[in-house]
């Protein structure tokens, strides 16, 4: 069973598909038969997504939007329509913000894995910091470990405090979520994607365009490395089909074999 049906039939395929062999066979309990789209008799099961309640794109949402965020993302991976319906943003957005009050969530995560887990560990609060201030400090003020703030932030010592503009420090009290705003963020230093919560104000502008730069130039040079291992080139010639095709690594790529054919042709290679 997969996310996405190699065939349009697929859809109305049963997950569990009835096996009534003769007049003795026995439902599973809690469910009842029907006449299947074949013309068949099938059982109406909640693993069985043939029943036709299921496949309506207002009722499947009206039934997936009262589901957790684990359980939309588990639903996203019965079919198509499942899928389509529950990767909604505005359903993913209300299942993750529901359980912790939040008053909404800004930004929009790089990977669709973001929505699959809304933990209090997918949060974090943004401190700005200022003279004076240590790890310690900080784990006293907001009543965290030391080790779960150094966790959290990828230090190996409280001196790299002094090389950041800020921390991102755990959320031990979920009350402090009732009614904020997160902002969906891909900290450098934690090197992965979190709901930062403001405390005071929003992001800073300068920031928020610092870590982006970052972030797409940290990008970049991960694309530009896997296309020179796919094109066993050096990183310069990498870099030279990658800015020729406008930073399509697919178009660049093209253009590399079309140039290679061209040299083997020529007699060149």
């Amino acid at each position: 069973m997969g996310c996405c049906c190699d065939d349009d039939e697929q859809l109305l395929q049963p997950l569990n598909p009835p096996l009534i062999q003769n007049s003795d066979h026995i439902p599973p309990p809690y469910s009842t038969t029907t006449t299947d789209v074949h013309g068949g008799e099938a059982v109406i099961s909640p693993m069985n997504s043939n029943f036709s309640a299921l496949i309506c794109h207002d009722t499947l949402r009206a039934i997936l939007q009262k589901l957790s965020l684990p359980d939309l993302a588990r639903a996203a991976c019965v079919c198509r329509i499942w899928n389509f319906v529950a990767s909604d943003r505005e359903l993913q957005t209300k299942a993750f913000k529901d359980p912790w009050k939040i008053k909404d969530v800004v930004g929009d995560p790089s990977s669709g894995s973001f929505w699959r887990d809304n933990s209090l560990s997918k949060f974090a609060i943004s401190h700005r910091i200022v003279r004076g201030d240590s790890v310690a400090s900080l784990a006293v003020k907001y009543s965290v470990h030391v080790m779960d703030i150094k966790r959290l932030n990828n230090m190996m010592s409280d001196h790299g405090i002094y090389s950041r503009d800020r921390l991102l420090i755990p959320v031990s009290n979920p009350d402090c979520l009732i009614n904020g705003t997160c902002y969906i963020e891909l900290d450098i230093y934690a090197k992965r994607e979190v709901a930062v919560l403001y405390l005071e104000g929003g992001p800073n502008p300068k920031l928020t365009t610092m870590l982006n730069r970052l972030t797409s130039e940290r990008n970049r040079k991960r694309v530009i490395e896997s296309l020179r291992r796919s094109m066993q080139v050096d990183c310069e010639t990498a870099q030279y089909y990658f800015a020729a095709s406008d930073g399509d690594p697919r178009s660049a790529f093209s253009q590399f074999s079309e140039d290679l054919r061209w040299e083997r042709e020529a007699g060149l290679t």
